[in-house]
């Protein structure tokens, strides 16, 4: 049970670090992934986004609301895969909560009538966290040279 906390801390640290994912709705029978900011909340079990009203991503979530959150730190080595369900809200504490900087990009300030809050329950999640490229790369060239398979990090399924 430990080992399994400490890997749902680890989901949730990622989560925080990364900081953007590809949110991955369903649209009819193709799925369709898009660039989103994400703020997560590991006492409330949630993650949020704001969203606009007239966003194509809300009607999709309405008639299919599994998703799929995809963060990635290429860099780093770090990777996240959350599934979840997704819920549209027009809750407007939470929208000035989640109000930051980047939102100024698509709304004017936190009182615009149309931006709503995107909240994901996360039902299960899966991380890589590795060492980093270069420790990686050392790491399958040993591995490729000694015909033996590389340890390339952590790596867990959770149930969230």
């Amino acid at each position: 049970m430990a080992h399994e906390d400490d890997d749902l801390g680890k989901v949730w640290k990622l989560v925080e670090k990364i900081g953007f994912c590809m949110l991955t709705t369903q649209s009819g029978s193709d799925l369709r992934a898009r660039p989103m900011s994400a703020h997560a909340e590991e006492i409330e079990n949630a993650i949020y986004f704001l969203t606009d009203v007239a966003s194509h991503k809300d009607d999709e979530i309405a008639r299919h609301p599994n998703v799929c959150l995809a963060f990635a730190d290429s860099k780093g080595q770090k990777y996240v895969s959350i599934s979840g369900t997704a819920e549209v809200q027009n809750d407007r504490e939470k929208i000035h909560d989640l109000w930051a900087t980047p939102a100024k990009a698509w709304w004017d300030s936190a009182d615009d009538p149309s931006i709503r809050v995107l909240k994901i329950t996360p039902s299960s999640a899966e991380y890589w966290d590795s060492p980093g490229t270069v420790i990686s790369y050392i790491k399958m060239a040993a591995a490729a040279v000694s015909s033996s398979r590389p340890d390339m990090g952590d790596n867990a399924k959770v149930e969230m």
